[in-house]
């Protein structure tokens, strides 16, 4: 499940990730807000909070992620993942090589830090 932050600003989404990821979250929440920032900015900020509780994702939300990101890789300046497995800090480093933006990971307890460095 993903909820949008209260942190999150005009162009920049912040979203807090657990369970699992799906489809609709996806389609419903997701690229709707950073859809929003993009149109709203020109280029939009993200941060991906997993929390405790996340599991990961379904095939079809991974591949909306993976969809959404590389149509719109020149629309991100910063984007940052907070949280999460290994294996999700892994595939972050090597989608960051088809980004055309700055990507920074953080483990949880430095999510204050994530949300300064994500709106300077």
């Amino acid at each position: 499940m993903i909820t949008v932050m209260e942190q999150s600003t005009p162009t920049m989404v912040a979203v807090r990730a657990t369970d699992k990821l799906t489809d609709a979250d996806y389609r419903d929440v997701w690229i709707p807000a950073l859809e929003k920032a993009i149109g709203d900015g020109g280029k939009a900020d993200a941060l991906l909070f997993m929390d405790a509780d996340f599991k990961g994702w379904e095939f079809k939300a991974m591949w909306d992620d993976a969809k959404f990101g590389l149509a719109h890789r020149k629309d991100f300046r910063r984007l940052a993942v907070v949280g999460g497995p290994d294996w999700v800090r892994w595939g972050v480093r090597l989608g960051e090589l088809l980004m055309d933006c700055e990507v920074k990971l953080y483990p949880p307890e430095k999510l204050d830090q994530a949300l300064e460095w994500i709106v300077a």
